[in-house]
């Protein structure tokens, strides 16, 4: 589904658009991955109420009243918007967005964003979605597609011993200052099967080779991986970093997605924090928290902003996000991650 620049849900196919001309400027945008947690209790208060019960900001807070416990989506939401406009943020990746959660955030960033995406039960409204949303004012949608993360990717399916459908969210971009194309995947690898991880991995990968050959830009995978870069369920993030042989996939996906001469044999993805300078990379390491208020040893790393070693990218700074307010409440269980591109 792709929320069109008029606000309504069409379907398109994905149509490959050939490489533009080289263009020698540079565009500079902030973009975020982040599992929003999905709303398993709705409450049925709209956004304008919510933002009607706003309370006065000069008001001081009762500290951490609320660490700890997972409050409702129509809470929860408001501090997020509010947290990605204030990033000034262009682009978002989100993970585990129901239906009525992609639309309140569509709601709350405003007029100026679209978003892409379809649910992962039927490739329509149903179930959770991994939405891109974008800045219309800052990038155009020319191209986009979902495949879901099992042995039959083009349609509606689940990965043998998987917990749940998973997905994969693929857009192409044209940003409005140049005529740079930009390909981002945005996925949710499943929580419960380590075998799923490491297939929906070899899928990503392959597919984002065949963006990078065909469209000669610049290709970026974000999402929770459900995968640490070590430990015994790395194994996703060592396929997709090249770290990990990948492993066989559908011969349909392979012989879809392999682009002519067999381009760019040894592309992989690289992960953003270890590109980014050093001394601009935030002190906040993990990004799985649990609704825990403190640190412990179950809060990992899981979440990603990764981009092809094709390259056409560089990666000047790299954010966790704190993702709780001096109240307590946490914004998800996730946290965000925040990256400064420039393409």
């Amino acid at each position: 589904m792709v929320s069109d620049e008029y606000g309504k849900p069409s379907h398109h196919r994905y149509l490959l658009t050939p490489p533009l001309l080289p263009d020698l400027r540079t565009l500079s945008f902030r973009l975020v991955t982040y599992n929003l947690r999905y709303d398993p209790k709705p409450d049925k208060i709209t956004v304008k109420e919510s933002l009607a019960t706003l309370r006065d900001p000069t008001l001081e807070p009762s500290y951490l009243s609320l660490a700890g416990k997972e409050q409702p989506w129509s809470s929860r939401r408001i501090r997020i918007a509010q947290d990605l406009l204030s990033e000034g943020v262009a682009l978002a990746g989100f993970q585990e967005a129901l239906l009525r959660q992609v639309r309140d955030m569509a709601e709350l960033l405003g007029d100026d964003w679209a978003w892409i995406g379809v649910g992962r039960v039927d490739g329509a409204l149903k179930g959770e979605f991994n939405p891109i949303f974008y800045k219309k004012s800052v990038f155009k949608s020319i191209a986009c597609d979902t495949f879901w993360l099992s042995p039959t990717p083009f349609k509606v399916s689940i990965y043998p011993g998987a917990g749940c459908n998973r997905i994969c969210t693929a857009a192409r971009f044209l940003s409005r200052a140049s005529s740079k194309q930009l390909t981002v995947l945005n996925t949710h690898l499943d929580h419960f099967s380590d075998e799923q991880r490491r297939y929906g991995a070899s899928l990503l990968l392959i597919r984002g080779r065949f963006e990078a050959a065909t469209s000669g830009g610049p290709v970026v995978l974000t999402g929770d991986f459900n995968s640490p870069p070590t430990g015994s369920d790395s194994g996703a993030y060592g396929v997709i970093t090249g770290k990990v042989p990948p492993v066989q996939v559908d011969k349909k996906f392979t012989e879809r997605y392999t682009p002519g001469g067999n381009k760019l044999p040894d592309f992989k993805f690289l992960d953003t924090r270890v590109e980014t300078p050093r001394f601009n990379v935030s002190g906040n390491f993990a990004t799985f928290t649990g609704w825990s208020p403190t640190v412990t040893t179950d809060w990992t790393r899981i979440d990603f902003v990764l981009g092809g070693n094709n390259r056409g990218w560089a990666s000047t700074a790299c954010k966790v996000g704190a993702g709780m307010s001096d109240d307590g409440m946490m914004h998800s269980d996730h946290r965000p991650v925040f990256v400064d591109l420039s393409i």
